[in-house]
């Protein structure tokens, strides 16, 4: 039997969504609704213009780690679309991923362009219409099915926007998230709750500190933690001219999304440079340096970043030119405190505008995971971060889309 689908949103949910489900139905008919003129945005910016299109983790019980939000009803959608079926399902129409040493997976390209091309020519070829500029502006329940209410921008000759109704069958919410509560109002008849949207993957700021002259230093692996709190996460680290980016900041972020709002992004950051613990930080360091005429710029013995190390120095009021075993023991303790426990005042953050990611939306507890469809208006299914559903960086936001998508394509019979 012939349905009428409405997907909202042209993004990697609602194409994702859209193909899938025109390919398992091809009599219904399928139309995408974009508010905006840009069609796949997030995908074409993502991976710096690469598209990380998934994250090499075959086992769902460890990919589920990566995800601060949803990571307990992931684990069974992972179970019916994974990172192996969407590895599978780009290579089925020409498009390979390769995985790269960190786990990141590109299409073979390095290209978002592929991407986009597969999704339009799938589009394409399976009759699902896109139409841009549409914003929904309601969505309610009818007798047999549901309501749309569509603000369509005419063109600037007319110079008028037309309000209309369409009936549909099926409605998929796939609009991505939104910064700020109102964006989520065009949903207010479907008597769904907001969890309040914030920030999640973003860089801290620690204004005016000397650390950022050292801006384009890199560590490739370090221990970053939010004093006081059982936030701690390990991995690359960059400075930059604001403070501190790198995988390591961005995936603490995530878990700590909800702290960092409510202390208004203030907080003592913890950085262990040498990534072992103090303790071993301090026998190696003695090992190597007790007694020693040799001189602290000569010294470096955990191998760090030339810049970074002569930076600790200074911290630490070590002259480079005086031999450690002339160098005096407060200072030494300075320098290994330094090393394993070096301590910064974030206040603020620099969110990613083109590829931000929130933290909030729509309550999973109001959702039927094993379909996607709302538990408070039937007919209405929802795929993508539009759920109170995120993921730290690394592709994993985007199989999180794949998968809750497929999900949706699949329940709709």
């Amino acid at each position: 039997m012939s349905k009428t689908v409405y997907i909202i949103g042209g993004g990697a949910a609602g194409f994702f969504c859209a193909i899938n489900m025109a390919n398992l139905h091809p009599d219904y008919s399928i139309t995408i609704l974009e508010k905006t003129t840009k069609l796949l945005s997030k995908v074409l910016v993502s991976g710096g213009g690469r598209c990380n299109t998934t994250h090499y983790c075959f086992d769902n019980s460890e990919m589920v780690k990566n995800y601060p939000r949803g990571f307990k009803e992931l684990r069974g959608i992972f179970s019916r679309f994974s990172v192996k079926d969407t590895i599978e399902w780009f290579q089925e129409r020409g498009v390979d991923l390769n995985a790269e040493a960190d786990g990141r997976m590109f299409p073979s390209t390095n290209s978002s362009q592929t991407i986009i091309d597969c999704f339009m020519e799938q589009a394409k070829e399976f009759g699902v219409k896109v139409k841009c500029k549409m914003e929904v502006l309601s969505i309610s329940e009818k007798a047999d099915g549901l309501a749309l209410e569509i603000k369509e921008d005419l063109p600037i000759a007319i110079g008028t926007k037309e309000i209309k109704k369409v009936n549909a069958d099926v409605v998929v919410i796939a609009t991505g998230g939104f910064p700020m509560k109102k964006g989520y109002s065009f949903l207010e008849k479907t008597t769904h709750t907001i969890v309040e949207p914030i920030p999640s993957l973003y860089t801290f700021n620690v204004p005016k500190n000397p650390v950022t002259e050292l801006m384009g230093v890199s560590v490739k692996e370090a221990t970053i933690k939010i004093g006081g709190t059982p936030f701690v996460y390990s991995g690359p680290l960059l400075i930059t001219h604001w403070g501190f980016s790198g995988p390591a900041v961005l995936k603490l972020s995530a878990f700590a999304a909800r702290h960092f709002n409510e202390t208004n992004y203030n907080a003592d950051i913890l950085i262990n440079w040498v990534n072992i613990g103090q303790e071993q930080t301090r026998t190696e360091f003695l090992k190597q340096t007790n007694g020693r005429k040799m001189l602290p710029k000569n010294s470096n013995i955990f191998n760090l970043p030339k810049r970074l190390w002569e930076f600790l120095l200074l911290k630490a009021e070590i002259d480079p030119n005086i031999a450690w075993e002339e160098t005096a023991k407060r200072k030494i303790n300075k320098i290994i405190e330094l090393l394993s426990n070096d301590t910064y005042h974030m206040q603020g953050k620099t969110t990613f505008k083109e590829e931000f990611v929130t933290c909030g939306g729509i309550p999973l507890n109001e959702i039927d995971c094993k379909t996607m469809q709302s538990k408070k208006l039937p007919g209405l299914y929802f795929a993508g971060e539009v759920l109170n559903m995120d993921g730290i960086t690394g592709g994993f936001n985007f199989q999180a889309a794949w998968s809750t998508a497929w999900v949706v394509a699949n329940s709709i019979v």
